[in-house]
């Protein structure tokens, strides 16, 4: 049984299984160096968490919280699960911990996106509580 954990470290290893998780979200995504991956686990609106067997990193989930006036607002990122360890939970212990995190955080709600096609995932944030939304997302690329 994985065990879901924050993510402290950032030595190469780790970048490998993160940037491996992360790719298998999008072929267009590339790794994750050392140097980002320092400076996601010192940020103080973003915690990564992730759910290993053993020394594998299997799965992962990513919190980011977001200052408002209106409130904190927090989004779930990059949830997604190694095919090897698929269909044993994973993805809902992660989601499960981030909203959590989200709460004890003093989140006034969460949001996050999913492709249509990741049928297993929406199914899950269905089941979770989530509420799709008719939005139209943008983005400009830097």
């Amino acid at each position: 049984m994985a065990v879901i954990t924050r993510l402290r470290t950032a030595d190469r290893a780790t970048c490998g299984q993160i940037g491996a998780l992360v790719r298998l979200l999008s072929s267009r995504l590339k790794g994750c160096s050392p140097a980002l991956l320092r400076k996601i686990l010192a940020s103080p609106e973003t915690e990564l968490w992730v759910g290993k067997e053993g020394k594998t990193i299997a799965a992962m989930g990513t919190l980011a919280l977001v200052l408002r006036p209106e409130g904190i607002a927090a989004r779930i990122e990059d949830v997604v699960v190694d095919p090897r360890y698929q269909r044993q939970g994973l993805g809902e212990a992660i989601s499960e911990k981030l909203i959590e995190r989200a709460k004890a955080r003093g989140a006034a709600w969460i949001n996050l996106s999913s492709r249509s096609d990741r049928v297993a995932a929406n199914k899950l944030y269905q089941k979770l509580g989530f509420i799709l939304h008719d939005t139209n997302v943008y983005e400009l690329k830097l």
